[in-house]
């Protein structure tokens, strides 16, 4: 078990005696830093979660929002990084499945995937192992499920060598007045649980996933790794869908990290209740289960359903249609017990309260000490710096990965992979467009600018495609928060991450902690991941490439010296040192707001492309420009809004916030200019066949191109 000493305590005082061995295991599940959340939830609290389109927050399986007056749309994310560590297919695959169960248990049809990986770097062996079956997992999943994964990001660094970071998004769209709860209102309901059989799988999934790794975790701790079934998960997310539609339903939720004890001692601790199991009737898939193994088992693809007596048989109908096990295994009850049977006999008795919320846990923050040296580095040829950045693992194309990704089926996907974000529609005129980022680098080098910067460069991202920015959700990856320096990053990172959100009204209405990221004293960059979806008209979008020639480039936010912390230093001189940029949320928030109202208000269609400076800088966001749109472009650094005097290098590859590249055709320009409340100015023209940076380089479009694909596949092949 994982329980403390103190906790032990805790809970003997609680329930007045000393728990047998089945209630120790239901409690050490639920008492789990993944389960319970007792280091990160008073830190959480400062997360902006109310606004004008929030219809549900945190605390549900999944945040919902209003995005038309009769729809929202429903989004989670979740991790699942130490079982794709162990087993890399069916940790990624159980992933995605576990997400979507989310979107389900709240009436949604999910609609969108996005993944956020971070691997080794491609050179080392096992790191191309975990990266083929992780990239392998989600695309079978997702594609027999017949849900498209339109988005996403990979990083690549040694510091992830041990520990990759599997993070996914699910978006899904509801009627309004089809929205499901996961509760257990009324005493005398019965739990109907729906689905994949109960097996030995899974058993101490959430455990695992609230400890550290070690070298000898594959072997032993491969049990707790769930096996998935899409093509089950694709009748229960039928069958759901047509109860839902036919039989009165009170409740839903899904079966994921923690099995039937942490579903409905949940289920049943929302609304004040008690609830009874009776073991024998959970449908089995294994001979001789235990009812600690019954209880604590995470296998993949069930439901419950929580409905009245009077329901079951049309409930239980509709599951047979699909063929799939289904039986009433309890009841709601008064009282506050979770109380389970076997035979009818008592074999565990415990507050449900105690089990759906453990107390916190108050720990030490402590800012680390940095001691390291600074190297200075002598910069290199641009030209030859921007080549090499392009063929880096961080920067190159990932169309190795999503080319193995369905993101055609349900044809939504206006705007696909590869563009700053995916654009998703909902109806003949409404789109919302979604994306998913993390800067772990800044992060490390300056937790409260990096979980800003992170929530930064996803609402640009957004806005960059005509979409304004209404929600957040998050994956919070950091080390052992036992360690005083782990937390105090943490605390750090969400305190940036909200003032940025709070700035922009954009809540955070759902999201994910993982702790414990870590492997034998390795810990992992912490990794704040962010997912942002906008809300927005069609006939707005707009995306990257470079469009016509004669088009005027200009460029929206000022560049600073900060070359630290870049991609940049990272992948042409493998330094991670200094300081990371700094967020200035006033300048972020003008800049974002002017290019999102220029964008609305251009019905002549004057602005022809919109792209964010992030990864790379200046000098990639204008190669990926020029590279999607098989154009060049004449450009003069010189004409750069800067602060100071800034050399080639700085100018090209500083990784400062709040900046945008617009294209504009040339009889707008003054007229858009003059709406931009930031420093703006036109930096350059589109035409031609080159990349040409004025008294330093030229580079044909093809040799960017050259450069920039084909480097995933080397290494992959």
């Amino acid at each position: 078990m994982t329980l403390a000493d103190a906790e032990l305590e805790y809970i003997k005082d609680e329930i007045g005696r000393e728990p047998n061995s089945l209630e120790y295991g239901m409690l050490d599940i639920m008492f789990s830093e993944h389960c319970s959340y007792k280091s990160s939830r008073p830190i959480l609290k400062l997360f902006p979660t109310e606004g004008d389109n929030v219809i549900i927050g945190p605390g549900d399986d999944a945040g919902i929002v209003g995005i038309t007056d009769e729809l929202a749309l429903v989004i989670g994310m979740e991790s699942h990084n130490h079982p794709s560590a162990i087993e890399p297919y069916g940790g990624a695959g159980t992933g995605i499945g576990g997400i979507i169960r989310d979107i389900i248990s709240m009436g949604a049809i999910p609609v969108a995937l996005l993944d956020s990986l971070r691997f080794g770097y491609l050179k080392d062996q096992r790191s191309r192992y975990l990266f083929e079956y992780v990239i392998k997992g989600i695309s079978d999943y997702g594609n027999r499920v017949g849900i498209p994964t339109v988005g996403g990001e990979v990083e690549f660094d040694d510091n992830f060598q041990s520990n990759p970071l599997v993070n996914v998004v699910c978006a899904g769209i509801v009627r309004k007045d089809s929205i499901m709860r996961g509760i257990a209102p009324n005493v005398g309901d019965v739990f109907t649980l729906m689905g994949g059989r109960t097996g030995r799988d899974g058993i101490h999934g959430v455990t695992f996933a609230s400890e550290e790794l070690t070298t000898t975790s594959e072997l032993e701790s491969r049990p707790a790794v769930q096996i998935g079934d899409p093509f089950t998960k694709k009748q229960v997310m039928e069958a759901t869908f047509e109860a839902l539609e036919t039989v009165d339903v009170q409740g839903l939720k899904d079966l994921g990290g923690g099995g039937i004890t942490c579903c409905i001692s949940e289920l049943a601790a929302k609304c004040g209740n008690g609830a009874k199991v009776e073991i024998t009737k959970i449908p089995l898939r294994e001979d001789g289960m235990t009812p600690y193994e019954i209880m604590l088992s995470e296998s993949q693809e069930r439901m419950i359903f929580v409905v009245h007596p009077e329901d079951v048989e049309e409930l239980m109908n509709v599951f047979q249609k699909y063929e799939l096990p289904a039986a009433v295994v309890g009841e709601v009850i008064k009282g506050d017990q979770f109380v389970t049977t076997l035979d009818g006999d008592v074999v565990a008795d415990v507050p449900a309260e105690l089990l759906a919320d453990p107390p916190i846990v108050k720990r030490e923050l402590k800012k680390p000490s940095k001691d390291e040296k600074y190297v200075v580095v002598d910069d290199i040829d641009p030209k030859e710096a921007l080549l090499r950045l392009l063929s880096s693992e961080n920067i190159a194309s990932k169309e190795w990965v999503y080319k193995q990704y369905d993101h055609e089926v349900q044809i939504r996907t206006v705007v696909k992979p590869g563009d700053d974000a995916a654009v998703i529609r909902v109806d003949e005129n409404t789109a919302f467009a979604i994306t998913s980022d993390c800067n772990s680098i800044h992060t490390k080098l300056d937790p409260y600018n990096g979980g800003a910067g992170s929530v930064a460069e996803a609402i640009r991202n957004v806005i960059s495609m005509g979409s304004e920015p209404i929600c957040i959700v998050d994956c919070l990856n950091f080390g052992n928060p036992e360690k005083p320096e782990v937390l105090w990053q943490f605390n750090e990172c969400v305190k940036g991450m909200s003032e940025i959100a709070r700035r922009f009204e954009t809540p955070v209405i759902s999201g994910n902690v993982s702790f414990y990221n870590e492997t034998e004293g390795v810990t992992v960059n912490p990794s704040p991941v962010i997912g942002v979806a906008g809300k927005m008209d069609i006939k707005d979008i707009r995306t990257t490439e470079f469009k016509e020639d004669g088009d005027l480039i200009i460029m929206i936010g000022k560049t600073r010296s900060e070359i630290d912390g870049s991609e940049y230093h990272r992948s042409v001189y493998g330094l991670v040192q200094g300081k990371a940029p700094e967020i200035f949320i006033e300048d972020e928030y003008k800049a974002g707001k002017s290019v999102l109202e220029l964008i609305k208000e251009d019905v002549n269609v004057n602005i022809t492309s919109v792209h964010d400076c992030s990864s790379g800088g200046l000098g990639v966001a204008l190669a990926e420009m020029a590279i999607s749109g098989d154009l060049g472009a004449v450009v003069d650094l010189m004409e750069v809004p800067m602060e100071g005097n800034l050399d080639v290098s700085t100018l090209l590859f500083s990784e400062s916030h709040g900046r945008y590249l617009i294209t504009v055709k040339k009889e707008a320009v003054n007229e858009v200019l003059s709406k931009i409340p930031v420093s703006a100015s036109i930096i350059g023209k589109v035409g031609g066949n080159s990349l040409v940076i004025l008294d330093q380089f030229s580079l044909d479009v093809t040799e960017l191109k050259k450069s920039f694909n084909g480097i995933i596949e080397k290494f992959m092949a």
